[in-house]
């Protein structure tokens, strides 16, 4: 059944409402939040001082419940939990909704386009992005906030990932979306399930890999603790998570509130791309130590990589919001110089 239609999930709703008031003179303001990080994770970790700069520098007037490991509903779920008032924000990624429309794809993950975080937020910030993924999240009743982008991902594997013929028969956790179609074409088998799902899977042998996260994120999941194979620098993917709000939440929030949220945001970004590329440089080191094997994918393999998702880019930008957004996309790496 689904589970905005149990009584359980009516009660959440009633109980879970963000509430903007005013006390003492002063308009408050409670949000309620999932995220499908763990406390663990150092992504986790920011999250939790991205809630405690919000509400420090609104000196308590924004107050903010966090829901670690998709405690609330499957992480998918979490947007649609935000829409319809179960929770006020979600604070996963565009990525998992390609099932609404594949425009999704492209607020979340271009599969390797971006070579950066930062050329990614480039074109959010300056490129026209946020306008153009406001008119697709308002149309579900959402407002897109911002992105915070830990850089590019590693896959995790029990078997070894040195080359494109690597992934042939190769069995794993995928997202949903262009990533299995990219995978699939390169002769992978992947399995969509939920992000909470993957240590399970790896660890019983349902799946070989996973494409769950960075190095760092990884190791906060305990994924090379069972999968001793990895690349590192990534390349596959480099997906935003996103904090997007129920947009009648957020039009009532004041103007000032909605602000401090916005550069909040904006700090956690910056925050997160440094740190993770610190992170990242030090556990690829300490991996090395345990004994962790760290492939780095030649030019011609990266190659046959990067056709195949310019290939997926067309296919999967089947409807009018997909192909705005990808067209937006590729002017401007196109200005940047990075894409010919």
């Amino acid at each position: 059944m689904n589970f905005l239609k149990t009584a359980a999930s009516a009660a959440l709703i009633a109980s879970m409402a963000a509430s903007v008031a005013v006390a003492g003179g002063h308009a408050t303001t409670k949000l309620r939040m999932q995220t499908h990080f763990s406390p663990e994770q150092l992504s986790g970790e920011m999250a939790a001082k991205f809630i405690d700069d919000i509400e420090l520098m609104s000196n308590g007037e924004i107050a903010v419940e966090m829901f670690y490991s998709s405690s609330v509903v499957k992480s998918v779920e979490t947007f649609d939990a935000a829409a319809t008032g179960i929770l006020d924000c979600d604070m996963t990624g565009g990525g998992y909704q390609t099932g609404k429309n594949p425009a999704f794809q492209f607020a979340g993950d271009l599969l390797g386009g971006y070579q950066n975080p930062y050329q990614q937020m480039a074109w959010m910030l300056h490129g026209g992005g946020r306008a153009a993924l406001n008119e697709l999240y308002n149309g579900y009743d959402m407002e897109f906030v911002g992105w915070w982008i830990p850089g590019p991902e590693s896959l995790v594997s029990t078997k070894p990932i040195r080359t494109a013929a690597d992934f042939k028969d190769w069995k794993f956790r995928s997202p949903p979306g262009l990533a299995t179609k990219v995978f699939a074409a390169l002769g992978a088998s992947p399995i969509v399930m939920d992000f909470t799902e993957i240590f399970t899977a790896l660890e019983t042998g349902i799946i070989d890999g996973a494409d769950a996260a960075n190095l760092t994120n990884n190791v906060g999941l305990g994924l090379y603790d069972i999968g001793e194979h990895t690349n590192y620098p990534g390349f596959h993917s480099m997906p935003a998570d996103h904090l997007a709000c129920n947009k009648a939440v957020w039009d009532a929030m004041p103007a000032h509130h909605q602000k401090i949220i916005e550069v909040a945001m904006e700090s956690l970004a910056l925050q997160n791309a440094t740190k993770n590329e610190v992170m990242n440089a030090q556990t690829a080191k300490d991996l090395r130590a345990k004994g962790i094997n760290l492939y780095e994918w030649a030019p011609e393999d990266l190659a046959k990589y990067r056709a195949a998702v310019q290939i997926g880019w067309t296919e999967f930008a089947t409807t009018p919001e997909a192909k705005a957004l990808l067209a937006s996309h590729i002017s401007f790496l196109k200005d940047l110089g990075a894409m010919k």
